[in-house]
C-alpha cells in the first residue's frame, strides 16, 4: 500500500514532537543536588530564646521575620502554579486551602506586613489571599497594590511606597530601596516587565502579574540589620550607604548572566554592605509543590556552578562573611554572629 505524503508527514511530525518531548524529560530532569554543597548549618533557634529575631524560609523568596511579638512576611507564594500551567499560559487562582495550611502550619497569627520585592507572580501572587486572613498591611508599588485590591483587600490596608519612606512595625523599621530586576530575559530585557493598571482579578495566566517595581527591602531591629535583595539586579554603589549584618541574596538566574555580573552583584550588595552572613534564596524551582525543594534544571539555572562563584567572591572580596543555606521552614537565628567564615 503506498503511503500518501499527508501520511508521511504527520509520521515525520509525531516522530519529531515525540522526540522533542524526550529530550525535554532528558533535559528537565537532569538537576544538580544541595548535598554537594558544603556550607554550614544556620545558627540554630534555642529552645528558651523567645525574643531571639528569627527568619523563616518558605520558598523561593518568602520569608517569614518573627521577633516574638509582630512578624513581617516577605512575598506571599504559597499557591504554586505546575509547569503546565505556566507553558500554556493557563488561567491559574490562589489555592485556598494550601494558603490556609501555610499560615496556621507557620503560625502566621500576628501579621503587621506583607512586603513583595517586586510584583511577579512567583513574589505577589498570594498577598491579596493573605491580606484578607490577617489585619497585615500591604507595602510595595502601584502594581502591588492592583493585585491587592483585586483580591478586595480594603483600601486602608494597601501603601504604596514612596521616597524610601521608613515603616516601623513593633520593633521592626522597614525602608524600601528602589532597585532592578536582573535582565535575564531577551537580550538582557526583564521578563514581563511594565505595570499592572487595573485591578488585578483572579484567576489569570501568570503574565497579568508584571514586574511593577523591584525594591532592596532592608529590615532593622535593635538586634540587627538584615537586607533582602530578592532578584539579582542591582544598581551600583546604591547600597554603600548601609551597614547590614545578614543579607538574603536572590540568586535566581544568577548562573545565565555570567560570572562577571555575578561578582560586581556580590561586591555591590554584600562587599558594600558588610554583611557577616549571607543566604542565598530564589535558588529552588518554583513549579514545585509548596514545601518540596528541588533545584532547577541545569539547562534553566544551574545553582551548582552558581554557589560554587558565591564561594569564590566570598573568598576573595569577603573572608569574615559566612554563606549558610537556609532550610525550608526551619527558624533560623537571623542575627547569630558565626564564629569564623567557611
Amino acid at each position: 500500500m503506498w503511503v500518501t505524503y499527508a501520511q508521511r508527514a504527520a509520521l515525520l511530525a509525531a516522530t519529531l514532537a515525540g522526540l522533542i518531548v524526550f529530550v525535554f524529560s532528558l533535559l528537565w530532569h537532569d538537576r544538580p543536588s544541595l548535598d554537594g554543597i558544603d556550607w554550614p548549618a544556620p545558627p540554630i533557634v534555642s529552645a528558651t530564646a523567645g525574643d531571639t529575631v528569627t527568619v523563616t524560609w518558605l520558598g523561593v523568596t518568602t520569608l517569614l521575620f518573627d521577633d516574638g511579638e509582630t512578624q513581617i512576611l516577605i512575598d506571599g507564594f504559597f499557591s504554586r502554579p505546575t509547569l503546565a500551567d505556566i507553558l500554556l499560559r493557563r488561567p491559574v487562582d490562589n489555592d485556598a486551602p494550601q494558603i490556609d495550611f501555610a499560615m496556621n502550619e507557620f503560625r502566621m497569627r500576628r501579621l503587621a506586613a506583607i512586603i513583595p520585592v517586586h510584583s511577579h507572580f512567583d513574589h505577589a501572587m498570594d498577598v491579596g489571599a493573605i491580606a484578607n486572613r490577617s489585619s497585615a498591611s500591604i507595602l510595595g508599588s502601584e502594581s502591588t497594590a492592583q493585585i491587592a485590591r483585586g483580591a478586595g483587600v480594603p483600601e486602608d490596608q494597601i501603601i504604596v511606597v514612596a521616597n524610601e519612606e521608613i515603616f516601623t512595625f513593633g520593633e521592626f523599621k522597614v525602608t524600601m530601596r528602589p532597585s532592578i530586576h536582573a535582565p535575564f530575559g531577551w537580550r538582557g530585557s526583564v521578563p514581563l516587565d511594565g505595570t499592572i493598571e487595573t485591578p488585578l482579578v483572579m484567576p489569570q495566566p501568570i503574565s497579568a502579574w508584571r514586574m511593577g517595581g523591584a525594591y532592596t527591602i532592608i529590615i532593622e531591629h535593635p538586634q540587627g540589620i538584615a537586607l533582602v535583595q530578592g532578584s539579582a539586579g542591582f544598581l551600583k554603589y546604591a547600597l554603600q550607604d548601609i551597614a547590614a549584618d545578614v543579607v538574603l541574596l536572590g540568586v535566581g538566574q544568577l548562573n545565565s548572566l555570567g560570572r562577571d555580573y555575578a561578582e560586581l552583584y556580590w561586591q555591590h550588595v554584600v562587599t558594600a554592605t558588610g554583611s557577616h552572613s549571607v543566604y542565598p534564596i530564589h535558588f529552588d524551582d518554583f513549579t514545585q509543590p509548596f514545601g518540596e525543594i528541588e533545584l532547577a534544571p541545569k539547562f534553566i539555572d544551574n545553582f551548582a556552578t552558581t554557589a560554587s562563584w558565591l564561594e569564590e567572591f566570598r573568598q576573595r572580596w569577603d573572608r569574615d562573611t559566612t554563606l549558610f543555606m537556609p532550610e525550608f521552614g526551619k527558624p533560623i537565628a537571623i542575627f547569630s554572629q558565626p564564629l569564623t567564615g567557611t
